[in-house]
């Protein structure tokens, strides 16, 4: 569940799977068998395809997401798509809402003062916060302004997709 670290990391590094692939030594299947998490690469293959990224990797340890996170977690990886596809209209939308939740608020609170500075970031950054896995991004998804962004119909088939993917999680 989830989009997968090999993809966030290349895609950061702003390679395709064949340069990422080229410059680690191994072959665009098996980064793409990575990214779909059909295969799962060790400790040391994801140091090494970030060293290849020029990057570096690291480990961090948090609170496991609960299904809650998870869930939001998978409408906002739909959102990241639509706004790699399509960055003014879903920006656009964004500060919008946005502004609705500001001027509805009593006072800004630090999540919507830190959403006012993200959506200036370039979209790759702001996809990264959409996506990230951590407490601080889990939080920031609570009040997040990309409320509206997707259809009623693409909200169902993120959220069918997500209802699948936990009923496979729980029976194996």
């Amino acid at each position: 569940m989830g989009m997968s670290v090999i993809r966030r990391m290349r895609e950061a590094a702003g390679l395709t799977q064949a340069a990422l692939a080229e410059a680690a030594g191994t072959s665009q299947p098996t980064i793409a068998a990575y990214e779909a998490e059909k295969k799962s690469p060790t400790l040391k293959t994801v140091s090494r395809l970030a060293r290849a990224a020029a990057l570096e990797a690291t480990v961090v340890f948090h609170p496991p997401m609960t299904r809650e996170e998870r869930r939001s977690l998978a409408l906002h990886e739909m959102i990241a798509d639509r706004l790699r596809d399509d960055p003014d209209t879903v920006l656009g939308r964004a500060r919008e809402t946005l502004a609705r939740m500001q001027s509805i608020a009593a006072e800004s609170s630090q999540p919507l003062r830190e959403w006012s500075v993200l959506l200036d970031r370039p979209v790759p950054a702001i996809v990264e916060i959409l996506t990230d896995t951590s407490p601080w991004a889990r939080e920031l998804r609570h009040v997040t302004p990309f409320a509206g962004v997707l259809s009623a119909a693409e909200r169902a088939k993120a959220l069918r997709a997500f209802a699948a993917s936990e009923t496979e999680g729980r029976n194996r």
